[in-house]
């Protein structure tokens, strides 16, 4: 009887095992995904490239071969604009790219490579695919080798998948493939479009300071947006046969107000908008009988749709109900331009801006001025690696910060760009000009300035009791007046991280470490007392001026008729601003 019951026993662990075994067959378990991953990786890799533009510095990418004349697809973020365009192949050969268009609203660009023995890939379909389903996505690794990772489909719609799957850095425009490795999506990039993480530090720097906060996002981790099959093989249709994707524009700029309405925040000139005598402040109701459901579905419709369609616009002005109708223009390439260079501005750095040209004398044949001598190279101090250090800075005293364009035309500005003085150092060199609070400046010296960073090097270029020139628009009215540059002495971060001067041995370089900590200590001794009253002086003066900028602000708020319209741009600075 014993050994009947271990009979037994010993068949149902081997059932159970079996049942167990069956289970870890399934095709969604993970021992077989990793195969699956790896044989699709082989399959898929030859018909993946990596894209590279350089022009001073380097854009790096992904991209697949989509057809055998060496068409290839990748992420428009790589827009060259007069760059060489180099792919590499999986097999390590490289080879020049010529850049044929990319589409503003999906941001897919279509290159052709000069090799044209390129493997492509196959192309499948978004149908079948929904929330839960298995996708790779197969990029090239920064040591030009296959990289490949695996996830699920988010959600579905014709226009993006929402994919949740982890993406490295140089991974868009890599193909998204389903179990079959066949594409059905590119990848755009990470998703942070609708509620990013965000931290953020006021860019706030007192001109010659040196010192600059500014902000930074962090995506959200794990989740990543592609562009289905089906819009890529109609976008690179069209750029192959046009050069380019035709998308619809009105020429406004909107965003979502604090009820939740689509509001327009600007109005382009000679636009289709002003055309059909669209407003500043209207509140976009419907779109052609279509409800908006918000700022990025009034994006999405308009630029899907073609230029010279006529598109009805139900709006809410004063509350009340207009309607008008517009016909579409095509979204200008400057204007994408424009808007890649606001949402990746590490990627489209502005271009430098040239001087002015001087102005042309009456006097017949004036003498040619003499060439300014070269500035003397600048000299380092003779310590290394101590702190604190000191150094000269020259300021004007002007707290300043950059503008939109809504408030480049609120101030009267013509200019591309403008630096608003929204701060003055009391008695400072600035204020004694006539600077006042409120005023834009527009050039330095006859050139423009995009940012305070480049004000601040201005200055730095200059000499104690140097003039400068500002050229401001104060009432909407332009305005030249000469400030002259003032020295102070501050303490010098960069001293602290210069290289060490090469020691051959341990002991000269503990002789080395006990010099500095002696000049740091001499330092510290003779600076600290005269630094401290300094930073009571200087909190004494922001105090002052913080409570100035209250009552200022106060006065502001209360004188609701005549500066409604500035505290709402103020305002909707903090809001996400669509263009179409």
């Amino acid at each position: 009887m014993r050994e009947k019951g271990r009979f037994i026993v010993g068949w149902t662990a081997l059932l159970l095992l079996g049942v167990w075994s069956l289970q870890a067959a399934e095709p969604g378990s993970p021992g077989l995904q990793d195969n699956l991953m790896e044989g699709i990786s082989k399959k898929v890799f030859d018909s993946v490239v990596k894209v590279e533009a350089r022009n001073g510095f380097k854009k790096v990418a992904t991209g697949v071969v989509i057809d055998k004349d060496g068409y290839i697809v990748t992420t428009g973020l790589i827009w060259p604009l007069n760059k060489e365009i180099v792919i590499t192949t999986a097999d390590g050969k490289r080879s020049e790219a010529k850049f044929l268009g990319m589409d503003p609203e999906t941001h897919l660009a279509l290159i052709q490579a000069k090799e044209k023995n390129l493997t492509p890939i196959s192309l499948g379909k978004t149908e079948g695919l929904s929330p839960g389903s298995w996708i790779g996505v197969i990029s090239v690794s920064p040591e030009n080798a296959a990289q490949a990772t695996q996830g699920i489909v988010s959600s579905v719609t014709p226009e993006r998948l929402r994919l949740n799957v982890w993406v490295t850095r140089g991974a868009s425009g890599s193909p998204v493939v389903n179990k079959d490795g066949q594409m059905v999506a590119l990848l755009r990039g990470i998703y942070s479009e609708d509620q990013p993480v965000l931290f953020e530090f006021r860019e706030q720097e007192v001109v010659g300071s040196g010192y600059i906060f500014n902000t930074a996002e962090a995506p959200s981790s794990g989740m990543a947006l592609g562009i289905p099959v089906e819009m890529v093989r109609t976008i690179s249709a069209e750029i192959k046969e046009k050069g380019k994707v035709s998308r619809g524009w009105v020429g406004i700029a909107f965003s979502e107000n604090e009820d939740g309405q689509v509001e327009v925040n600007n109005v382009e000139k000679d636009s289709p908008a002003e055309l059909a005598k669209i407003q500043e402040g209207d509140i976009l109701v419907s779109i052609d009988g279509k409800k908006v459901a918000g700022a990025p579905m009034v994006r999405s419709d308009i630029r899907g749709r073609k230029p010279g369609q006529d598109v009805k616009l139900e709006i809410l002005r004063d509350g009340k109900k207009v309607e008008t109708k517009v016909k579409l223009g095509e979204y200008p390439e400057r204007e994408a331009r424009r808007e890649l260079e606001v949402r990746f501005p590490r990627l489209f750095p502005a271009p430098p801006t040239a001087p002015a040209p001087p102005a042309r004398e009456a006097v017949p044949e004036t003498p040619p001025k003499p060439e300014k001598a070269p500035r003397p190279p600048r000299v380092m101090a003779e310590r290394y690696g101590t702190w604190p250090g000191w150094e000269k800075r020259k300021y004007i005293g002007v707290y300043m910060e950059s503008l939109n364009k809504e408030l480049l035309e609120f101030f009267g500005v013509k200019e591309e760009s403008g630096l608003l003085v929204n701060r003055l150092t009391k008695d400072g060199p600035a204020e004694k000009a006539g600077v006042r609070v409120g005023d834009v400046v527009v050039r330095v010296d006859g050139k423009k300035v995009d940012t305070v960073g480049g004000l601040s090097e201005v200055m730095q270029d200059k000499k104690k009791g140097d003039k400068v020139k500002l050229e401001i628009i104060r009432d909407k009215k332009p305005l030249t007046l000469e400030v002259e540059i003032s020295e102070e002495e501050g303490p010098s971060i960069s001293n602290f991280f210069r290289a060490e001067p090469y020691r051959e041995t341990w002991g000269e370089v503990t002789k080395e470490l006990q010099r500095q900590y002696d000049r740091s200590r001499k330092d510290y001794e003779k600076y600290s007392e005269t630094y401290r009253d300094k930073m009571k002086d200087l909190s004494k003066e922001l105090l002052d001026q913080y409570q100035e900028s209250y009552e200022k602000a106060k006065g502001l708020y209360e004188d609701s008729k005549s500066k409604g319209r500035l505290r709402k741009l103020l305002s909707d600075r903090n809001r996400v601003v669509y263009r179409a």
